[in-house]
C-alpha cells in the first residue's frame, strides 16, 4: 500500500554545459537517448524527498537508501516519485513519460557505528588526470579529493537543482543529501578524465547530515573495474567526510565509464 502522497517534480538537467557530454543533447543522441541525461544523482535527489519526509532529520543522521536507474530522465520531464510501506522501510519508484526509469529503497534502521577512520586511506587529489581506464582505476587503487566548501550559496544551488521543498533543508543549516553522490562523482572526476559516461546505481549509509560550513571531502578505494554487456564499469566504496573528521555517508557506488558505444570504436 502507498506509504505517503507522490510527489512530482519537473526534472532539470543540471549538467548541460559539463565536462560530461552524456548530458549535452547532441551528444546522448548520439548514443541512442532522446536527449541530454538528467545527472544520476540528481534523480536521486528527487527519490530523497519521500524519506526525508517520512522521517525528517533521523534520515540524515542513521538512514539508508540504494538507487538504481534504468531508464533517462530528461530536462523537463515531470518525474513522480512514489514509495510504498515495507517490512524494512520503503520501497520507491521513479517514472517519467509513463515509464519506470528509477527504483530504490530508504529505510531507518537503528543507528550504526561508522567505520574508523584508518579504515579508508587519505590520499591527495591527482595533481594530473590520466585517461579512465583498467590501470588509472586500477582495484584496490584510493581515490581522495580537495575537500568542497559547503558555503550557503552552494547548499541553496542544491536545493535549487533538485526543485526540493521541504523546510528541513532551509531549517538549522542543512545540506541536501544529493551532496553524498555528487561528492562520490568527485571522487572519479576529479581524478581521471572521463569521456561520456554514467553513474547507475549507489547504496548509501548515512552517519550524519552534511551542514553549511563543512569542507566535504571523500576517501575512496576502487573495488570493481570490469566488463558487461559491452560497458566498462568502475564500482568504488566511499567514505564521505565533513572536515576530515566526521564521517557523513558511505556509499557504494556504481558507474560506467566507458559505454560500449566506445568500447566499440
Amino acid at each position: 500500500m502507498p506509504a505517503t502522497a507522490p510527489y512530482t517534480v519537473e526534472a532539470y538537467n543540471t549538467a548541460k554545459v559539463s565536462e560530461n557530454k552524456i548530458h549535452d543533447d547532441a551528444v546522448a543522441k548520439k548514443f541512442g537517448f532522446g536527449g541530454g541525461l538528467v545527472p544520476g544523482a540528481d534523480v536521486y535527489a528527487y527519490m530523497t524527498h519521500l524519506p526525508a519526509e517520512r522521517w525528517g532529520r533521523a534520515w540524515l543522521d542513521h538512514g539508508t537508501a540504494e538507487c538504481r536507474f534504468s531508464k533517462p530522465v530528461y530536462d523537463g520531464d515531470h518525474a513522480t516519485v512514489t514509495a510504498s510501506e515495507t517490512a524494512g522501510g520503503l520501497d520507491i519508484r521513479l517514472e517519467a513519460r509513463g515509464i519506470q526509469c528509477a527504483t530504490g529503497a530508504a529505510a531507518l534502521p537503528a543507528a550504526v557505528a561508522a567505520p574508523k577512520l584508518d579504515e579508508f586511506k587519505q590520499v591527495a587529489e591527482r595533481a594530473n588526470r590520466p585517461p579512465a581506464d583498467e590501470k588509472t582505476l586500477a582495484v584496490g587503487d584510493w581515490l581522495g579529493m580537495t575537500p568542497l566548501k559547503a558555503t550557503p550559496e552552494l547548499a541553496a544551488e542544491y536545493l535549487r537543482d533538485a526543485r526540493e521543498t521541504l523546510p528541513l533543508y532551509r531549517n538549522g543549516g542543512l545540506v541536501h543529501p544529493v551532496v553524498v553522490l555528487r561528492i562520490c562523482n568527485l571522487a572519479l572526476t576529479r581524478n581521471v578524465v572521463f569521456g561520456p559516461w554514467m553513474h547507475v546505481g549507489s547504496t548509501i549509509q548515512h552517519f550524519a547530515p552534511a551542514m553549511i560550513g563543512d569542507a566535504l571531502g571523500v576517501r575512496a578505494k576502487i573495488t570493481g573495474n570490469y566488463e558487461h554487456k559491452g560497458h566498462l564499469f568502475v564500482d568504488i566504496d566511499a567514505l564521505v567526510l565533513a572536515n576530515e573528521t566526521t564521517p557523513i555517508a558511505r556509499v557504494k557506488h556504481v558507474s560506467i565509464y566507458r559505454p560500449r558505444q566506445l568500447a566499440a570504436a
